[in-house]
């Protein structure tokens, strides 16, 4: 038997080594190649070391470091924003909905998985955001549309509640007089930080990663993301390489980094997630699985 599980151990591990190589290869690959040389990188390929180091790319991102920099405070400053509000949003909501005697309970949860399966559209969507709330142009525009609750974190939310809050707190707390928001804040959400940590990081992740509402609603360039300015700055690369540009040198214009851009602006936009998503790793593996197997 003991044999049987030191080996059982072995193959677990042999398979996570793969595993995490698969995951690793590609992201080193990613690394590398925005620091190679551009024509090398077209002439060579891709490869784990830089065969030749250039910095032309990120030179080219850093350029106007202060517009990156802005960039990177709106992107901080609409995820915190957006994280916080759509957290608890989403929490009290199916806070409510794990209350077996909450009037119209079947009703509301039905509404909320409906959302799953349609919304409203795109050009109604945009048309109700300018028209009716006037949001173009605004830190709302990078906010509000997204802040809608995720319905699939709502359920997992909900399953969380029942399962893992003992009822006899929940009516202690009423004994005691507590009311239902104050019961919430005080006796649920000290209980539920794995699954608030979990959807939490998925709704930061979410706004983070973002770049369709500032392409929808932001034209003014000092309230772009830095995943929009990073786009913007890709989209400007294409444009001189392809001669849209006149008056460009073509040994310039061929020594642009752009395959290597690309790559950067893919390190620069994801590096804050590696730094940030250790913290929550433990919190994110423990709600995923409690909210969702026992649910």
């Amino acid at each position: 038997m003991k044999r049987t599980n030191r080996n059982f151990r072995i193959g677990c591990h042999i398979v996570l080594i793969l595993v995490s190589l698969i995951i690793l290869i590609p992201f080193l690959l990613l690394l590398s190649s925005s620091f190679t040389e551009e024509q090398t990188l077209i002439a060579k390929g891709y490869s784990i070391l830089p065969r030749e180091i250039s910095l032309e790319a990120y030179r080219y991102l850093f350029g106007g470091a202060g517009n990156i920099v802005r960039a990177y405070g709106i992107t901080f400053l609409v995820t915190a924003i957006g994280t916080s509000a759509g957290l608890l949003m989403t929490v009290l909501l199916a806070y409510a909905l794990s209350v077996k005697d909450l009037p119209f309970r079947k009703l509301i949860s039905f509404l909320v998985f409906f959302t799953m399966l349609f919304n409203g559209g795109l050009i109604p969507t945009y048309m109700m955001y300018t028209n009716v709330f006037h949001i173009k142009n605004t830190l709302a525009a990078l906010i509000v549309p997204s802040l809608m609750v995720n319905a699939f974190f709502v359920i997992i939310a909900r399953s969380f509640f029942e399962t893992n809050i003992p009822k006899e707190v929940v009516e202690a707390g009423r004994i005691d007089g507590c009311g239902e928001i104050r019961i919430f804040f005080k006796v649920v959400m000290p209980m539920s930080l794995p699954i608030m940590a979990t959807i939490g990081l998925m709704i930061g992740l979410g706004y983070w990663n973002n770049w369709t509402n500032g392409l929808y609603y932001i034209t003014d360039k000092n309230l772009f993301s830095v995943q929009q300015l990073l786009t913007e700055m890709v989209k400007n690369m294409q444009a001189l390489q392809s001669g849209e540009l006149a008056g460009m040198d073509p040994s310039t214009v061929q020594n642009l980094p752009s395959t290597s851009l690309r790559m950067a602006t893919a390190v620069v936009s994801v590096i804050p997630v590696m730094l940030i998503y250790p913290i929550f790793q433990k919190y994110f593996v423990k709600g995923i699985a409690v909210g969702a197997v026992k649910g």
